[in-house]
């Protein structure tokens, strides 16, 4: 049962005042008062302590051993709000680089849900298949994020490179297109400065090619002619681009929520300054709370400033491809090479005695010819 509410703490006084008068009832106080006789018995001892105010006392507990010190709260709100997007268990990170032992996570959560420093749509956690390179520059992922407008008009596509080892970001570009020339350009600055990869891993869209047989871009064969392999994901699946997936997620959420970007330029700054934050402090849970540059170094392969060019033997049957078309000449009839190839040298290498052979740009097989097919227009390789 409850206290009447009028003048509740008139009432408990009255009760009280009554219930200890000499051969008080108080039973039957708290029935005409309508309480528990556990309520009334309550009120006497309070009153019997010495007691004299009436009101509800606090239910809050007496101490709180797991409640974290005033110090250490407001370094953590600091921190909080130096990075707003970062949860617990970085900032937990962040304090031990410090020299402060942090409490648990759950209650570095509960001291930023008491200072308001939570955003609900900052906890969607997305599990994606996770695969990992045993060294640095085994293998970089690079993607664009997609288009972002720009306060003072127009679109920025930022391109994202990052270290399959390490989650190092190697490159991030605020690019102005999406095109062949602009991401060689930027690759170019990045391997001058970080080496040469074996491998990039890319998605099936433009300027990279769909990865079908066959099928050459110009990029690919500049990275061809680096030594650099080119691997291309399966279409519809996210997953294999997965640090990429994540990257683009945590550029979102610490750089393009936090203040408008008023063109390429200044985006470009913004980029700067969080990627240096990114690989240097900000702590990786896939990493064990280290930072991407604690387990990234670059590659000792070095970027040449004069592009190889495949190397031939004695003797061999070469063929320059036009830079007009895509056709070269053998046996007195036309064959279709891909067009990427425009302005480079090939071989033509026998197969098989059967009148097959093979169209090579250095050791690799970039199409085929056969003799047996009827001479009408340009074969297709």
């Amino acid at each position: 049962m409850v206290w009447r509410e009028t003048s509740v703490e008139d009432e408990r006084r009255e009760f009280v005042e009554l219930a200890s008068l000499s051969g008080a009832n108080v039973s039957a106080l708290c029935a005409r008062f309508g309480i528990s006789r556990q309520t009334g018995y309550v009120w006497l001892r309070r009153r019997a302590a010495g007691e004299t105010a009436f009101s509800d006392r606090s239910r809050r507990p007496h101490a709180s051993p797991g409640r974290i010190g005033a110090a250490v709260e407001k370094r953590l709100c600091e921190l909080r709000l130096a990075h707003p997007a970062w949860g617990a268990r970085k900032l937990a990170a962040l304090m031990r680089r410090d020299g402060i032992e942090p409490p648990a996570a759950s209650t570095i959560h509960a001291a930023l849900l008491r200072n308001g420093l939570v955003r609900e749509e900052a906890r969607r956690p997305q599990a994606y298949g996770r695969f990992e390179r045993d060294e640095p520059n085994a293998l970089w992922q690079m993607d664009f994020k997609g288009r972002k407008k720009l306060e003072g008009g127009g679109f920025v596509h930022p391109l994202t490179i990052i270290d399959d080892h390490s989650r190092f970001a190697i490159g991030l570009s605020a690019c102005a297109d999406e095109t062949t020339t602009t991401v060689r350009g930027r690759l170019t600055g990045v391997f001058r400065r970080y080496g040469l990869p074996a491998a990039i891993y890319v998605d099936n869209g433009s300027p990279w090619g769909a990865g079908t047989p066959g099928q050459w871009t110009r990029l690919r064969v500049w990275l061809l002619k680096l030594g650099v392999e080119t691997i291309h994901g399966k279409p519809y699946h996210p997953q294999g681009r997965g640090k990429c997936e994540r990257f683009h997620r945590s550029l979102d959420v610490e750089v393009f929520s936090m203040a408008p970007l008023p063109d390429v330029e200044r985006a470009q700054r913004a980029f700067d300054r969080w990627r240096r934050v990114y690989n240097y402090e900000r702590p990786h849970e896939a990493l064990g709370f280290d930072t991407p540059a604690s387990r990234y170094v670059p590659s000792a392969r070095g970027f040449p400033e004069r592009l190889p060019e495949p190397v031939y033997g004695d003797g061999e049957i070469l063929r320059k491809v036009p830079t007009t078309k895509q056709y070269i000449r053998f046996k007195g009839r036309w064959w279709i090479v891909p067009a990427a190839f425009a302005g480079e040298t090939v071989a033509i290498r026998p197969r098989a005695p059967d009148g097959t052979f093979s169209v090579c740009f250095g050791a690799l097989e970039i199409a085929t010819i056969d003799l047996k097919r009827p001479q009408n227009a340009p074969q297709k390789v």
